[in-house]
């Protein structure tokens, strides 16, 4: 299965749920996840989307963590039967 179906199956279910699920670019800063997850009454996550069974380049995991160190949620998407649990816990943070 390609990153591309993934990545389009999240952006419906996103969606679906009222939400955005904004492509994501930095020209100054590489490494930046693929997709901002914007949900009613102001949840928000970023995703980073890849095929299944590849994992975040280095750069891509440093940007994860300082995420995390800033208090956001950040997923890594490589499967469609991820895309629920992951729409659950923005909606639910």
């Amino acid at each position: 299965m390609l990153e591309k179906r993934i990545e389009a199956a999240f952006v419906k279910a996103t969606q679906h749920r009222g939400g955005l699920c904004l492509k994501f670019t930095s020209p100054s800063m590489a490494g930046v996840p693929d997709r901002l997850v914007l949900l009613p009454d102001g949840h928000m996550g970023f995703v980073e989307m890849k095929a299944p069974g590849k994992h975040p380049r280095p750069l891509q995991v440093q940007r994860l963590n300082r995420l995390k160190q800033l208090g956001f949620q950040f997923f890594v998407c490589d499967q469609l039967d991820q895309i629920g649990g992951m729409l659950d816990a923005i909606q639910t943070a």
